[in-house]
């Protein structure tokens, strides 16, 4: 999609957001490649791309800058916001849009286990701004319950300034339906797959996915009009994870 079909899509009030745990890039050929990752994302025509696991310039995976690589593919901006950060190696998650954004907030989430964090920004949408949060939450369940209490308080989605806006709310949660992660979140925001009348489907692990991991939660101030896993031969080797894309409509 280009910039001014995006600018059309976002002035009649509708915009498709991506979610898209990229595994640091390595496919299941365990060859690193963020060219391929780029193909895939933009095959989606998504506006907004929350991304997680990327690395930047740490030498497992060449050394290069995944983030601004595939933002310059996609012809995007890139938020970027390093959860972990040893000396120049970097790794952490991203939000890329060709659309005007303001960042709002990126920072740690409490964690025992492997460090995550999260990044807010708003992004003009028509005459309004939309907030958008990626996280990457942790392994445990512990560690997910204290990061979800972390983004409901004030730095995050409690704060006055979000809860003023429409809002969407995405990222690798790592946490099943079922889970308190998920619950917790599903009293505030609503799942965009569960809000098409379509069967939820499973991002993880991508040639086989068997669990769903990765999530769009949406504020009432929208309707899905789509919301699909991408399972493609290109996206089930490109990452472990399947990318999420959800197509929302401002409600009247």
């Amino acid at each position: 999609m280009t910039i001014k079909e995006m600018e059309s899509a976002v002035g009649s009030r509708r915009v498709s957001v991506l979610t898209y745990n990229v595994h640091s890039c390595v496919g299941a050929d365990r060859k690193a490649d963020p060219h391929r990752i780029a193909d895939v994302i933009a095959a989606t025509g998504a506006d907004i791309v929350a991304l997680q696991e990327l690395d930047v310039g740490r030498r497992r995976t060449g050394g290069i800058d995944q983030a601004h690589v595939i933002a310059s593919l996609l012809k995007m901006e890139a938020h970027f916001y390093p959860a972990l950060h040893v000396v120049e190696e970097k790794y952490g998650d991203a939000i890329m849009t060709a659309l005007p954004t303001t960042l709002m907030n990126a920072g740690p989430l409490p964690s025992v286990g492997e460090q995550r964090g999260a990044l807010w920004v708003q992004v003009e949408f028509g005459s309004e701004r939309l907030n958008v949060l990626n996280t990457h939450l942790g392994l445990r369940s512990f560690d997910r319950a204290a990061q979800i209490e972390a983004l409901l308080g004030d730095d995050w989605i409690g704060n006055s300034v979000f809860q003023g806006h429409p809002s969407i709310v995405c990222g690798d949660l790592n946490a099943v339906p079922s889970s308190l992660a998920y619950r917790t979140l599903g009293q505030r925001f609503r799942d965009a797959q569960l809000s098409t009348g379509k069967k939820a489907g499973k991002t993880f692990p991508s040639r086989f996915p068997m669990l769903r991991l990765d999530h769009i939660f949406v504020s009432p101030h929208f309707d899905v009009t789509r919301c699909d896993v991408i399972a493609t031969p290109n996206s089930s080797r490109s990452s472990d994870h399947l990318p999420l894309l959800a197509e929302v409509s401002r409600v009247a």
